[in-house]
């Protein structure tokens, strides 16, 4: 059985205009990460803010640059230049819990199949009641997961690297919305692909604030089924929320 040190995990961090989040993800990575991760990439996707000006204060963080914009874009900029044997992705504007690290070794140390693992979202900066409806939303998906077999969010996402690298790394064809599916639905090919309700992930609800829970409902179910149903490639354009 593999040992603990037997995993060497590379948490890549996409990052774009986030001066007012970066420093609050990095601080809970470094605190909650317990010196259980190998390596911290913060991708530049072309920042013109503070971004990487205070990513350069912690300086146990890897900064590179991926110029064409896109995150899609940035994580595969990350997957390249990445050492690790296990990829984990979180947003910018994220916050790591306690356990979250340990938990991708537990999962992945268990089950020699596990090729790619995700969960939920828990938005730190919304109202109770906002928070109870997403809650809902992501019970009320089990199902959907269990019928399609994958399911997972970028922001909260980690995948084997030599898995990634049989799939040709990420599909940089798509600018946004699909992407998590898309990578999800293609390494069920190599393996199991977990969604797991308590491996979740602080981040801001300033996006779903902005475009409304019940629109961004929509949106990601007809883009889940899109992909999944018709394997078609989502060009969609997105306007980021500062």
């Amino acid at each position: 059985m593999e040992k603990e040190k037997d995993f060497k995990i590379s948490l890549i961090i996409p990052a774009y205009n986030e001066e007012k989040y970066i420093g609050l993800c990095l601080d809970s990575v470094l605190k909650n990460s317990n010196g259980k991760i190998f390596e911290i990439i913060v991708v530049d996707n072309n920042s013109t803010d503070k971004t990487i000006e205070i990513v350069k204060r912690y300086k146990e963080i890897k900064i590179i640059k991926e110029e064409k914009k896109g995150a899609i874009r940035a994580r595969q900029k990350g997957f390249l230049e990445s050492k690790g044997d296990i990829l984990a992705f979180i947003d910018a504007d994220t916050k790591m819990l306690p356990n979250w690290t340990q938990q991708i070794i537990d999962e992945f140390k268990k089950d020699k199949n596990l090729v790619c693992l995700s969960g939920p979202y828990v938005y730190y900066d919304i109202s109770t009641w906002k928070s109870f409806l997403v809650k809902f939303f992501w019970i009320i998906s089990i199902p959907v997961y269990w019928i399609m077999g994958y399911m997972a969010i970028f922001g909260n996402l980690v995948i084997k690297k030599e898995i990634l690298e049989k799939m040709n790394g990420f599909d940089t064809n798509i600018d946004f919305f699909g992407d998590d599916t898309n990578t999800a639905r293609r390494a069920k090919a190599f393996g199991k692909v977990k969604f797991k309700l308590n491996f979740k992930m602080q981040t801001s609800g300033r996006r779903l604030i902005h475009s409304g829970i019940l629109k961004t409902t929509i949106i990601y179910v007809y883009y889940f089924f899109s992909e999944s149903i018709k394997h078609k490639i989502i060009n969609k354009k997105y306007k980021d929320i500062r």
